[in-house]
């Protein structure tokens, strides 16, 4: 089975009928069919509320297989060819990073939180905490904007990554706005380290091995 970044896209509330608040939820490496809604094996209910709550699109392609050029995609609107990040080690200056300009434009205040991995940081969102590279699991440090150095945060980045967020809504947020943020997890992308608590979580459930 392919892997490839698995992209949720929905509103979470809205400040006005024609502008409602964006939240774009990336996980890594995670399969179409690996989650339950999708007859996969694997238990997720959350994913599965917003599925069918929302809008499925089940005749996507990925332009390509690997995680920072469809980043990159995601940001441009464009194929990689064109964007130029073809590869693991693409990057994309701030005047490529369209998506956030043209939310800026219509109005929106910008974030980005987690997993970035498109080299150059997203300078050109009003705010931006992001992993170095692929980041770490445990323990992982973050670029934030406003703030020279990296600095690291205790715990798995799941939660690191959810509790920045969180604390952007609380703290940073301008509630006269709508926002539009990308909040990108690095779970569960290989090599799998689940926070401790999950240790046994799934442990009575036989895994099937992928058709290829």
């Amino acid at each position: 089975m392919k892997r490839f970044t698995f992209l949720l896209l929905f509103s979470c509330s809205l400040i006005s009928l024609d502008k409602p608040n964006i939240i774009i939820i990336l996980t890594d490496d995670l399969g179409w069919g690996d989650v339950s809604y999708n007859g996969g094996p694997i238990p997720t209910p959350n994913i599965d509320k917003l599925a069918n709550s929302g809008m499925v699109f089940d005749q996507v392609i990925c332009g390509n297989a690997i995680c920072t050029p469809s980043r990159a995609s995601i940001m441009t609107g464009q194929y990689s060819h064109i964007n130029g990040a073809t590869t693991l080690n693409g990057r994309l200056p701030e005047n490529k990073q369209y998506l956030a300009h043209e939310m800026k434009k219509a109005g929106y205040q910008t974030a980005v939180v987690g997993k970035w991995h498109l080299h150059d940081l997203p300078t050109a969102f009003d705010y931006y905490k992001v992993l170095p590279g692929q980041g770490k699991y445990f323990d992982p440090e973050f670029f934030e904007i406003g703030i020279k150095k990296k600095f690291r945060m205790k715990g798995h980045s799941s939660d690191c990554i959810m509790d920045s967020a969180l604390t952007w809504f609380e703290e940073k947020r301008d509630p006269s706005q709508p926002f539009f943020l990308k909040l990108h997890f690095k779970a569960p992308h290989d090599y799998f380290e689940n926070a401790p608590r999950y240790d046994s979580y799934l442990e009575e459930i036989t895994m099937p091995e992928p058709l290829s």
